[in-house]
């Protein structure tokens, strides 16, 4: 999936040091019930802190739970991934696919500059240094997608009561 339109990652047995890094860097993670992620870096002489690891994970799950598995290298299991909000939720390994058919049907019905333009204002709000700066970044935001032609289709459809038809911007 591209970029703008957001990213997922359905996740099944082991993902381990890189893989981890690419799980961790999706918009979104399902998991399979086999699932468990470590950062292996640690268990063979190296850092933890590589391929984005030290940036999303904190973010992800907090300080303490980051601690804890990047500095042991420990596995974090499925249904603990959920309970610590590192993956949006927990399948059957054999419904993955199915599990993410509504997530993407969810994304596919949001404007494409709607989907960037979000995505971008809670990467920065993230790390902003205040409520005055978030803010600014979605003030920007708003503006920018108020005048595209999709924010005009969408409001038509709403209106209408009917599903928006966006186009590429």
């Amino acid at each position: 999936m591209e970029e703008s339109w957001g990213s997922r990652q359905l996740v099944h047995g082991p993902a381990c040091g890189g893989g981890f890094a690419f799980a961790l860097a999706s918009d979104i993670r399902i998991a399979g019930d086999s699932a468990r992620m470590n950062a292996a870096f640690i268990r063979i002489g190296l850092s933890s802190c590589d391929m984005g690891v030290s940036y999303f994970l904190p973010r992800l799950v907090g300080a303490s739970i980051a601690s804890e598995l990047m500095l042991t290298g420990r596995f974090i299991q499925a249904q603990r991934a959920l309970a610590v909000g590192l993956v949006a939720e927990v399948v059957p390994d054999d419904q993955l696919e199915a599990a993410a058919q509504p997530w993407v049907d969810d994304l596919l019905n949001a404007s494409p500059m709607g989907l960037r333009m979000t995505k971008e204002g809670l990467n920065m709000a993230i790390d902003a240094g205040s409520l005055e700066a978030a803010m600014a970044i979605e003030n920007r935001n708003q503006l920018m997608t108020a005048g595209s032609k999709n924010f005009a289709e969408g409001m038509r459809a709403f209106l209408e009561k009917r599903k928006p038809e966006y186009t590429p911007e």
